[in-house]
C-alpha cells in the first residue's frame, strides 16, 4: 500500500472540530482531539514523531529510531502503535524492517484546532462564538 492510499486513521478531528478557541467543543469533539493530545503526551512518543517528521526524504526505519532511547525495542514499538492509533504516523514494512512517516494531514488538523483567527485578540474571539 503506498503512502497516497493510505486512510487517515484521525481524520475524525478534521470532520468534527472548529478551532478550540473560536467555538466550544461538544463532548465527541473533545474525545477526538483528546486522543490525539493523549498520544502526544508522553515525550518519548513526542520525541518519536519530531524524528519521524523532520527526517530528510519524509519517512524513517525503526531501526535509526531505536538507537536515540534507552528503551527495548518492543517498547518503541509500542509507543509507534500508539502514534499510529492516533493517525498522526502510519508505516510500511519492507523485508524485516519498518518504515515509519508522518501524515501531515492529521498535524494541520491540529494546528487548526488549536488556532485563533489571526490578528483576532482572545476576548474578541470569545464574544465572536457566541
Amino acid at each position: 500500500m503506498s503512502k497516497q492510499e493510505l486512510p487517515v486513521v484521525g481524520q475524525d478531528i478534521a470532520e468534527c472540530c472548529p478551532a478550540l478557541l473560536t467555538a466550544p467543543l461538544d463532548e465527541e469533539q473533545a474525545e477526538a482531539v483528546a486522543k490525539v493530545f493523549k498520544a502526544l503526551g508522553d515525550p518519548v512518543r513526542l520525541r518519536l514523531l519530531s524524528m519521524i517528521a523532520s527526517r530528510a526524504g519524509g519517512e524513517v526505519c525503526v531501526c535509526d529510531l531505536t538507537p536515540a532511547f534507552d528503551l527495548s525495542q518492543p517498547t518503541i514499538s509500542h509507543h509507534l502503535k500508539l502514534l499510529r492509533q492516533a493517525g498522526l504516523i502510519d508505516c510500511e514494512r519492507r523485508g524485516t524492517w519498518v518504515y515509519y512517516w508522518l501524515l501531515p494531514a492529521a498535524t494541520d488538523r491540529l494546528a487548526r484546532v488549536l488556532t485563533r483567527p489571526a490578528g483576532a485578540p482572545l476576548a474578541d474571539t470569545a464574544a465572536a462564538a457566541r
